[in-house]
């Protein structure tokens, strides 16, 4: 009789039966700091770990694509002071996850990827699926570990966990052997490392308090994901009370309110032209939570004149990313600033208030909602905007990757607190939706809205699968105009006339939508859009499901 050789070998009996092997211990340290959800797609590499999971409490997010997992955990990093925690198997899974883990890098995200490797003894041998997590991650990752000894699980995992938090967040990797994960540990557990958060010493109160002081024009810029809504609260407060204005960081609006008296608007690319002014016009800038890197700075070639005065508040002290002139370094967490911040009390110059007042008015102008009535013609995202925005909730977030269509909601979504904006300040597409299930997962009962563009939700958009399956409830809009928008608006620029590779055929998405499990309505005419919308709100708030607008606009050359 012939003996059938299956694929993957029957792994040996799980481990002990107090549940201390590795892969348990493992997730009885993500327990201990505090996780809620890991998003994961198993693979054989790590059944010890997803068998501990079955009674830890961690709720298990099943997706449909690493790199959907990898967005979720990321999405969940913006939002929590913890990391978030994506888990998937060797060399493919791997593969799949990185473009995560360069959002994480590039938006300074807490996150902790978990890959399964190959077993231990068949290291260097060029096993089935094998490859060098730490050659493949190691520039990208703040810190890429391997749990080579089952005593050091419950270590590793405090140690990621830091890492990923600690200074400038980021991404860390832990590479997790299959057979190392069976075995017995016998360690104790090790307790969560604190992070240190900084704050202001005497001397760089006395600098910035000087600086203000002799500061006509003062402007700060709030960005990264290193807030808490109790610290971006304070700072409003001090801000509005001191008649000083604030702008955000490209895709991280929120954190000083859209309507507060001193928001004046994002800084990055399709910003208004008040914005991009307003970096060379003002005499002290204070940077909190962010550094001026290229998308601020348009690519460094906006306020590069070392007489310029700027201060930086952040916690890492290599200043990574920094484009431009530095005239003070304060090494601290936005938390921490802001609590020394708010002790720090400045007569108001009425210069302050004339150059708030002045920048708020232009914000306010650019930012009015265009008008509600549909024109004739294709539906427009202004039309669904305009009845969009008045209905949204005070806590509404919204969610969406890369391309023009993100302009409308950086322009006219209402968002009023930290983490009500999530997106991926590298350019990623395909984020859209997986961080709108990871929002609506984590905030259940929140108005969660995304937008993508066509070519963008094709990217990730089988996780409305998840969204289904775990309750989920987004409202997406698809904005389709048959094209990749930002790329033939960069190609009508240097090669007019000439479109070559940007050009889309794309299928019924709200039809997708209803066979995913959720609502799915299609909006062709601008007459037709209100109705769609309405129709898309209410499955969402009496049926309890996800609901998707398949927009379909005109094509445009150029953004609005």
């Amino acid at each position: 009789m012939t003996e059938l050789l299956t694929e993957t070998p029957a792994p040996p009996a799980a481990g002990s039966p107090t549940g201390r092997t590795a892969g348990h211990v493992v997730v009885q340290a993500l327990a201990a700091h505090g996780v809620e959800r890991v998003h994961v797609v198993p693979g054989e590499s790590y059944l010890d770990v997803l068998d501990g999971l079955v009674d830890s409490g961690i709720r298990t997010v099943v997706t449909r694509h690493e790199g959907g997992a990898a967005y979720m955990a990321e999405a969940d990093g913006k939002m929590h002071r913890r990391p978030g925690i994506a888990m998937v198997t060797r060399g493919p899974g791997a593969a799949n996850a990185h473009v995560g883990l360069h959002t994480a890098w590039q938006d300074s995200t807490p996150m902790v990827l978990f890959v399964g490797l190959i077993p231990f003894e068949h290291r260097d041998r060029e096993a089935f699926q094998e490859f060098d997590v730490k050659a493949w991650f190691d520039t990208g990752a703040k810190r890429v570990m391997v749990l080579d000894h089952a005593d050091r699980a419950s270590e590793i995992v405090a140690e990621a966990m830091f890492a990923a938090s600690s200074g400038r967040p980021g991404p860390v990797v832990v590479g997790l052997p299959e057979d190392v994960l069976r075995q017995e540990v016998r360690a104790p557990a090790h307790p969560p490392i604190p992070v240190a958060t900084g704050g202001m010493t005497s001397r760089d109160v006395d600098a910035l308090a000087r600086a203000l002081a002799g500061a006509a024009k003062p402007l700060f810029v709030t960005g990264g994901n290193d807030w808490t809504p109790a610290a971006a609260q304070q700072l409003t407060a001090w801000l509005e009370e001191h008649r000083i204005p604030a702008a955000a960081e490209w895709r991280t609006e929120g954190t000083v309110p859209f309507d507060s008296p001193s928001y004046v608007g994002p800084i990055g690319y399709g910003r208004p032209k008040p914005t991009y002014d307003l970096l060379e016009e003002t005499d002290l800038l204070v940077f909190v939570g962010t550094v001026p890197g290229d998308t601020i700075t348009d690519g460094f070639v906006v306020r590069q004149d070392w007489g310029k005065k700027n201060f930086l508040v952040t916690m890492d002290p290599s200043l990574r990313g920094r484009s431009g002139p530095v005239s003070h370094q304060i090494v601290a967490k936005p938390d921490a600033f802001v609590r020394d911040l708010t002790d720090l009390h400045l007569p108001v110059r009425p210069e302050w208030v004339a150059w708030t007042q002045r920048m708020r008015a232009e914000q306010e102008a650019f930012s009015a909602l265009p008008p509600a009535t549909p024109s004739p013609g294709p539906a427009r995202v202004d039309t669904l905007m305009a009845h969009l925005v008045p209905g949204l909730p005070h806590d509404a977030i919204v969610t969406f990757g890369a391309g023009e269509h993100t302009n409308w909601a950086h322009r006219y979504f209402p968002t009023r607190g930290f983490a009500s904006m999530l997106s991926a300040r590298n350019g990623s597409m395909g984020y859209s939706v997986p961080s709108a299930v990871a929002a609506s997962l984590s905030h259940p009962g929140r108005r969660v809205v995304t937008i993508a563009g066509d070519g963008e939700f094709l990217m990730n958009g089988q996780e409305l699968a998840t969204a289904a399956q775990y309750g989920a409830t987004p409202l997406v809009v698809v904005v389709d105009n048959g094209e990749y928008g930002t790329i033939r608006t960069h190609q009508e620029r240097h090669y007019p006339g000439r479109v070559s590779g940007t050009q889309l055929a794309n299928p019924d998405f709200a039809l997708l939508a209803r066979a995913f499990g959720g609502f799915g309505v299609r909006a062709e005419r601008d007459a037709d859009v209100p109705a769609a919308l309405a129709a898309a709100l209410r499955a969402v708030d009496e049926d309890g499901t996800f609901a998707l607008v398949h927009l379909v606009v005109e094509q445009r050359t150029r953004a609005y």
